[in-house]
Formats: C-alpha cells, sequence, structure tokens
C-alpha cells in the first residue's frame, strides 16, 4: 500500500511540514509495511513558501523587514537561481500567525515588510515572482508593500 501524506498546517498549532512528520511517524508505528510519499501543502498562506522551497529546490534566503506592526522582523523568501524566480509568502513579512491575539487588528497593520522582500528579491536578479497572499494579518489591499517599493499614495 502506498500513502500520499499531504497536509496544510493547523493554524496556531502545528507547521505543515510538522504534520506530515507526525503523519509518518504514526503509520510507521502501526504499520511499518506500508510506504508513504510526503508532500507538506500550503494555501498560499503559512507553510506554502517551504512547499515550495521543497519541490523546486529553491534556495531559503533570509531578509531583515518589518512586521505587520512595523516591527523588524527576519522573514524568508525562496530564490530559485536557474529560472531567477523569487517565491514570497505574504505570511512571512506580515502574517497573522507571529502576533499574539491583541495584535491581530487591521487596524494598525501593514504590508510595508511584503514590499521589502520584493525588493530583496529584486536586488538578487529577480526576473520572476511568485507572490502567496494568505495568512495575512492586514487588509490594506497590499498599500503598504507598493509603499515599500516607492508608491506615493496620495
Amino acid at each position: 500500500m502506498q500513502i500520499l501524506l499531504a497536509t496544510d498546517s493547523y493554524k496556531d498549532a502545528l507547521p505543515a511540514r510538522d504534520a506530515v512528520t507526525a503523519l509518518a511517524a504514526g503509520i510507521q508505528r502501526a504499520s511499518p509495511k506500508v510506504q508513504w510519499d510526503e508532500c507538506p501543502m500550503g494555501d498560499c498562506g503559512e507553510g506554502t513558501l517551504d512547499a515550495l522551497i521543497v519541490s523546486t529546490g529553491a534556495q531559503r534566503r533570509h531578509q531583515l523587514v518589518q512586521d505587520a506592526l512595523g516591527r523588524a522582523c527576519q522573514a524568508e523568501w525562496g530564490w530559485h537561481a536557474a529560472t531567477r524566480t523569487a517565491y514570497i509568502e505574504l505570511a512571512e513579512a506580515c502574517g497573522l500567525q507571529p502576533l499574539a491575539p491583541p495584535e491581530r487588528t487591521a487596524l494598525h497593520t501593514s504590508t510595508h515588510g511584503v514590499g521589502e522582500l520584493i525588493l530583496a528579491a529584486l536586488d538578487a536578479g529577480a526576473e520572476r515572482l511568485v507572490l502567496m497572499l494568505g495568512g495575512s494579518a492586514t487588509n490594506g489591499a497590499g498599500a503598504g508593500m507598493l509603499q515599500a517599493l516607492g508608491a506615493r499614495l496620495l
């Protein structure tokens, strides 16, 4: 028997990679002869970048950016040099997950950090950009991202 373990994350509880690992461990204990393939998934929110890095062989890069509340944070993005493609997950820069429940208010959040990730990708020579927009702590339609990229909003 062959099983495909393809799960998304469990919000506020378990990243997709850890969920797949836990399922595999359970299967191994219950039935050691069963074989499986592991495929962590993402719905364009948290964990999607990890799934793309695993499936494409992209390099994981780190960048200091602003989080949704304007605080400094380390965010990751993916770089696939052969195709000059950058993978940017909005949740890395301004996601809901890192915020404490009382901080989760769209009244004071921004996508500025996403723009900073895009700038880092452009500086690296990106010609293509895959932008994953799930898991956001914001609802500003990307205004902060546009400002980080140099736009003036009037």
